[in-house]
């Protein structure tokens, strides 16, 4: 890489927290630009030229930026030297894969805030029908990402004894698990990575509570 990159990010965004667990897996320093989702800076004309999709992460890596979490850990995988987030062979990055997008494409669209807020106001419920809306589409999630890993799982994390993208993917679901009340811990093998997580420095430099909401 000719210059560190920079990251847009949002400090409690699942997509962003991804990424930055890859960074840091990878050893990647970065720069972090925080967008402010509550104060609609990702909808602003200076963002929407990053990113015309108006959503987080970005990375402008190698002189270009790239959007969509999955396509930036994959990126990063294939220009960092000694990278492991996939594996080498074709059976592992596909379960690597599926297990990824398990959380990515079918629980995160579902359970975006923007989504349970549009949905709540389409019924005329409120809170607590936003709560109901995210544990019950988390927990559905988590019952068959956990039946996905008894897939032949070996070792501590969800592929092996090394973290991968579908590492990256898991933990800030759990994150928003915690956040919404959904209790994950009666699934075995998800706990069992989520502690294999919590003893990494990666991880924990990720985490929400580290970067914390931008500044007044």
């Amino acid at each position: 890489m000719s210059e560190k990159p920079v990251l847009y990010d949002y400090w409690r965004s699942s997509a962003s927290y991804r990424v930055r667990i890859a960074l840091n897996l990878l050893g990647l320093e970065y720069d972090s630009q925080q967008i402010d989702l509550l104060s609609a800076e990702h909808r602003g004309a200076d963002y929407l030229k990053v990113n015309p999709q108006g959503i987080l992460p970005a990375l402008r890596v190698d002189g270009f930026c790239l959007t969509q979490s999955l396509a930036i850990i994959e990126y990063l995988h294939a220009t960092t030297t000694g990278s492991t987030l996939l594996p080498d062979d074709a059976a592992g990055q596909a379960r690597v894969r599926q297990l990824s997008y398990a959380i990515a494409m079918e629980i995160h669209p579902i359970c975006n805030l923007r989504v349970a807020r549009h949905v709540t106001e389409l019924t005329g419920g409120g809170e607590a029908e936003k709560r109901a809306w995210m544990q019950h589409y988390i927990a559905r999630g988590l019952d068959a990402q956990e039946l996905l890993l008894a897939q032949g799982r070996s070792g501590r994390f969800a592929h092996g004894d090394t973290p991968t993208m579908a590492d990256c993917c898991l933990i800030p679901q759990l994150y928003n698990s915690d956040r919404w009340g959904v209790d994950y811990t009666h699934h075995a093998m998800i706990s069992e990575i989520a502690e294999a997580a919590r003893g990494l420095d990666a991880f924990a430099r990720a985490h929400p509570d580290q970067i914390g909401p931008p500044g007044p």
